[in-house]
């Protein structure tokens, strides 16, 4: 009769519903360096995607030095959805790179764990903007290197010293267009958010 008991009461815990947690992360860097094709790689769901043709006068501001094939750019966010584990699923919000769309940053940003700021070595200088407003809005970020075919491979301590990168801030290695590639880099993201809520958990108690 226990065992019955048991019986019944596992068959009940087997198909309760787990409510997931849902995180929001976003996707920032320079323009070309691959945040559309990151979030395309790894979701779940078709991806909403906001891009527009390249155009003459576009040309005239846009930096495409480096990246001379792209002939789109996104003009307000790429979004996309990735269950991580059945109990927790991130959002992803791909923000604009050129500096004229620089003012939906804020409200993109509003209610997000963390950030992947991606990096081109090619054209590092260009995810300078994005580190400065997370390391000022104090929302944690990682920084994952793109690694692009012909591109100069850089070991991590030296991205790391060009970024002028504080120590806690992990720096990765990753194939934007590599679905798992993609997932351990937001693995990393979700890791290193929760160690600096933790630390700050903990300084709010010892203080």
């Amino acid at each position: 009769m226990a065992f019955g008991r048991s019986s019944r009461t596992g068959a009940m815990h087997a198909v309760t519903p787990v409510e997931p947690l849902t995180l929001k992360i976003l996707v920032a860097g320079g323009f070309g360096v691959g945040k559309t094709t990151l979030v395309s790689a790894v979701s779940e769901i078709r991806p909403l995607r906001t891009e527009e043709r390249l155009s003459e006068p576009g040309r005239t501001i846009d930096d495409t030095g480096g990246v001379e094939g792209k002939t789109t750019t996104t003009v307000a966010m790429d979004f996309g959805r990735i269950t991580l584990r059945e109990d927790l699923v991130l959002y992803l919000f791909g923000t604009p790179g050129q500096d004229r769309f620089w003012f939906l940053w804020d409200e993109l940003a509003q209610g997000s764990l963390g950030a992947v700021v991606l990096a081109d070595t090619r054209r590092l200088s260009d995810c300078f903007a994005a580190i400065d407003y997370f390391e000022r809005r104090e929302i944690p970020f990682v920084v994952a290197v793109n690694c692009f075919d012909g591109a100069e491979q850089y070991p991590v301590v030296t991205v790391r010293e060009a970024l002028d990168l504080v120590p806690e801030v992990p720096v990765l290695l990753c194939d934007a267009r590599d679905r798992e590639s993609v997932k351990d880099v937001l693995v990393g993201v979700v890791e290193h958010a929760m160690t600096l809520a933790r630390a700050r958990r903990q300084s709010l108690t010892t203080s």
